[in-house]
């Protein structure tokens, strides 16, 4: 069964869990920021679709304090979190909060010179995860960028049980690692990464291209 990322029992351990869980995580946004410091503008303007509990927020808004942020995120529970974590590091007036999925995307007058989409589309179905992109895509200048990571299809037979070992050294117990891959088929809808980068041209991006792997987690960045 999926998890339930509006349950508070949830939304109270996902940063600590996350660490465990996403091999490198620490390092995800560390590259972000990178590409963000280097392509954006000095006052640049950025979409986070799916801000959880508002770490990558947080972190972007502090580093970049002449940036406006819009974070959009379904559950109820994790944008309060997001919203309350960003009030008490009084960044407030940097953010703005909306309660809904990527379609509301189409519905906004103002356009973005980024997207951020980190940890989000594995979740989309694969029905609606061109929608997901092509959503993103209208929300952007012409010339803006997106950067999302995901995790992917497994490439190999042994690769689910190299990512087991890598996120039990990453600190997660063996019992936890074992039902991370059982959950694999039942909580994400994954699509190998050449069907990633399809599915950015499909959506309206130019020259997709891969910026990062950890095993089967994988980095996308395109442009507008």
């Amino acid at each position: 069964m999926a998890k339930d990322f509006n349950d508070p029992r949830v939304v109270e351990s996902y940063d600590q869990h996350i660490r465990k869980l996403i091999p490198g995580y620490e390092l995800i946004h560390l590259q972000v920021h990178a590409m963000l410091a280097n392509l954006l503008p000095e006052s640049a303007e950025v979409v986070v679709v799916g801000c959880g509990t508002g770490y990558e927020l947080a972190y972007l808004a502090q580093q970049f304090p002449r940036w406006k942020f819009c974070a959009i995120d379904p559950a109820p529970n994790m944008l309060k979190q997001a919203e309350q974590y960003i009030k008490q590091l009084k960044l407030d007036e940097q953010v703005r909060f909306i309660l809904a999925d990527s379609h509301v995307l189409t519905e906004m007058p103002e356009q973005f010179d980024a997207a951020l989409a980190i940890l989000v589309s594995h979740f989309v179905p694969l029905q609606h995860k061109l929608g997901f992109f092509q959503d993103i895509a209208g929300s952007l200048k012409s010339g803006g960028i997106c950067l999302s990571y995901d995790l992917m299809q497994l490439q190999y037979p042994k690769q689910g049980q190299v990512l087991k070992s890598l996120a039990q050294l990453t600190g997660l117990a063996e019992q936890q690692a074992e039902k991370m891959l059982e959950r694999l088929a039942g909580d994400f809808h994954l699509i190998s990464i050449e069907e990633m980068l399809e599915l950015y041209q499909q959506a309206g991006f130019h020259q997709p291209q891969q910026y990062s792997q950890v095993i089967n987690y994988a980095g996308i960045f395109a442009q507008k």
